[in-house]
């Protein structure tokens, strides 16, 4: 079951910690296991809560598009590892590992 916010967004609580604490809440694996690909699911998420992401923007200043910029930039940065990662995991997967200790036997 997904999760959809009903209550209000909380105007003393930041709204990373807000949109952090929905986002791991929200079962995205379900969607892409149905076949979603990542930008539906998120259209999806903020379609769902809508009412409390509006009530976020209500507050946003330039203090809050910084902070905004800072987390964009951290998860592009998140991405490239996580296909640096991947790219390592498929190159280790395609390498024959040769044991040089083991001789053959030659016959006499």
């Amino acid at each position: 079951m997904k999760k959809i916010i009903s209550k209000k967004h909380n105007k003393n609580e930041p709204w990373f910690v807000w949109l952090t604490r929905e986002l791991n809440s929200y079962d995205a694996f379900q969607d892409f296991e149905s076949g979603k690909n990542p930008r539906d699911v998120a259209e999806d998420f903020i379609f769902r809560n809508r009412i409390a992401i509006s009530g976020v923007l209500e507050d946003f200043d330039e203090e809050d598009k910084d902070k905004l910029d800072q987390f964009l930039k951290l998860t592009e940065c998140e991405m490239h590892v996580f296909r640096i990662l991947e790219k390592q995991i498929e190159l280790r997967n395609n390498i024959r590992f040769v044991d040089f200790k083991k001789r053959k036997k030659i016959k006499s």
